[in-house]
């Protein structure tokens, strides 16, 4: 399969801004001859920030001119150009390239620069492993339109040019460029390099960049059926491109004769169902369905809770108050994030508040007491605010905020984990952090915060240095959390960390963030901003992602949700919309009953 790397033209800075379009994009050849964008168009690999040592800001960086190339273990490098943060040039890349390796094109690695001349910028690069010598050559083209080449020992990790340089009068690297014509179906596309890569790869880069499709849909037992108990107990199991299954429940008409006929059930939830309803969590708790969110429609001064026996009825269900910024001392305004999470068979919603002013924000708890009804404002505690483990306050009041607090349990511990923001003495821009607490008073810390990711690109960085809204789930064992990135505003996207299984989770060198966001504007049409989401499981098994979009760029924030579809990974895909999961033509289903007969198999 061929693929082809390239950046972008970019758009309007809300849409698509230079921070989007100078990052690696890819496409891949299909039938036809044209290549076709991965990803929603959007970006898979992004240079990371610079932090500042001495104070801990981050200055954001992109990159140009990406080359792809074939690497001596059978993974792939990457040579870019490195630039500054809207596509200028970069001064502590003068002279240098940025190297990533990758073993699927799908995972990546920043190797970091490699310094190539002492003084210039490089305006393109290629690089291409020669197995004669076990080294790398690259070629580059500085700012006198020279072509220039070397050598580079790529596992070495020296960072430097190493053998002969010289001026050559063309690069001894050919490069594969894809035609005009061929390029045709990717929007403000900036070609770089074409490369080969076995059918299997490719399968496999097809499966996780581009969005599954339902193309199939049987019963989980053939039948004939006996009685309505054995027809109830029976799935419809949903085949996608990216080959995985899904179990759905069947909603069966009423067996009148030997053909019974069932439709596969399917919520619907409008794309918003909840106007100025942001950070929205869905809780399934003793047969009921609870839900919660920020209200924007009154600036954040108050919490509603609503409740249904079923998922969908979430959406016409009435409102009680939960929580106001004028009953408790201390409590004044901007209650956010507001997030349901059960520790040690007590019920605790965890949320942000303040006594004042922005600078105040803080994480807090209410618990429900014994026996009470989630949706009696009464039944709950007066919010305590949370505390590291020697008692004091998580943050210093009007220099550090702390919110979208959420809780999960790993490896029989229950652990938080939030974002936290420094303003002063310089403003570094929202991180998350994690700790350990305390199973029977959740709101204390019992190991000390350890920060586990950064802003540290584009997408993440974008218009703001802003990580935030951490939702933990798990999928066959393995621990993931999504989070939400860059501004509040139509660049506002989801990230996925996740950390090696059986390590320590307090050490941050044992999470993986993913290159790319997972849902972004792009990801379905008429949804902007689309961020800061949760899950939640059905009572029929199936996982739903609750966020928040809007539905014009400057639209209010509002709630959606859709399920949740995990790949071939085990990882989560959060731009599956309705008709993509479950489209109209096999929504129908049928079965044989042989009631007289009894069941064949």
């Amino acid at each position: 399969m061929k693929i082809l790397c390239y950046t972008r033209q970019p758009k309007e800075d809300i849409i698509y801004g230079n921070r989007m379009a100078y990052s690696m994009h890819l496409a891949y050849q299909g039938k036809d001859g044209r290549f076709w964008p991965l990803h929603h168009n959007e970006g898979i690999l992004y240079a990371k920030a610079v932090e500042d040592s001495s104070n801990g800001v981050l200055d954001a960086r992109s990159m140009k001119k990406p080359w792809i190339f074939p690497m001596e273990n059978g993974g792939y490098g990457v040579a870019a150009i490195r630039t500054g943060a809207e596509g200028e040039a970069d001064p502590d890349s003068e002279g240098a390239v940025l190297l990533f390796t990758s073993r699927d094109l799908v995972h990546y690695e920043e190797a970091g620069l490699c310094r190539l001349q002492e003084s210039g910028y490089i305006e393109e690069v290629r690089c291409a492993y020669e197995e004669k010598n076990g080294l790398y050559r690259i070629c580059w083209r500085g700012e006198e339109d020279d072509w220039m080449e070397g050598e580079y020992d790529l596992g070495s990790g020296t960072g430097s040019i190493s053998g002969v340089v010289g001026k050559v009068a063309e690069p001894t690297i050919s490069g594969q460029a894809a035609m005009t014509e061929e390029l045709s179906p990717i929007e403000g596309v900036i070609p770089g390099n074409v490369v080969d890569i076995p059918a299997e790869a490719g399968d496999y880069l097809l499966k996780k960049l581009t969005v599954p499709v339902c193309i199939g849909m049987v019963l989980s037992e053939n039948g004939p059926f006996r009685n309505e108990e054995e027809l109830e107990a029976v799935k419809a199991v949903a085949s996608y491109s990216d080959g995985t299954r899904v179990e759905r429940k069947i909603d069966w008409e009423k067996p009148t004769g030997r053909i019974v006929q069932g439709r596969v059930h399917q919520e619907h939830f409008p794309a918003p169902f909840a106007e100025y309803r942001a950070d929205p969590v869905c809780m399934y708790r003793d047969g009921k369905y609870y839900f919660i969110a920020t209200n924007d429609a009154d600036d954040n001064h108050t919490l509603y809770m609503r409740c249904s026996d079923t998922l969908e009825g979430i959406i016409t269900a009435g409102e009680t108050l939960f929580l106001d910024s004028d009953t408790y001392p201390g409590i004044r305004g901007l209650l956010w994030a507001p997030e349901f999470h059960e520790i040690g068979g007590q019920l605790y919603v965890f949320h942000a508040a303040t006594s004042g002013e922005f600078y105040c924000e803080e994480s807090r708890v209410r618990r429900l007491r014994e026996g009470g009804n989630p949706m009696c404002r009464e039944d709950w505690s007066e919010p305590v605010m949370v505390v590291k483990k020697d008692g004091t306050p998580l943050c210093e009041e009007g220099k550090v905020i702390s919110l979208d607090m959420t809780v999960f349990a790993y490896e029989g511990r229950s652990y938080a984990m939030w974002s936290q923001r420094q303003f002063l003495p310089v403003d570094q821009g929202a991180w998350l952090y994690l700790a350990q607490i305390d199973e029977q008073e959740p709101w204390k810390l019992i190991s000390d915060p350890v920060c586990i990711a950064k802003p540290e690109y584009g997408w993440e960085n974008n218009h703001t240095y802003v990580v935030e809204g951490p939702y933990a789930l798990e999928k066959d064992g393995q621990l993931m959390v999504t989070y939400a990135a860059a501004a509040v505003d139509a660049t506002y996207t989801v990230g996925l960390l996740k950390p090696r299984m059986g390590s320590d989770i307090l050490d941050p060198a044992n999470w993986r963030k993913n290159n790319y966001p997972l849902m972004s504007s792009n990801s379905a049409r008429g949804q902007y901003g689309t961020g800061h989401n949760s899950y939640v499981t059905d009572e029929n098994g199936l996982v739903w992602n609750f966020y928040h979009m809007r539905s014009g760029v400057e639209a209010p924030r509002s709630a959606a949700a859709r399920r949740t579809h995990f790949d071939i990974d085990g990882e989560p895909m959060l731009d599956v919309t309705e008709d993509l999961d479950l489209p109209e033509n096999f929504r129908s289903i049928e079965a044989r009953m042989c009631p007289d007969e009894g069941k064949t198999g």
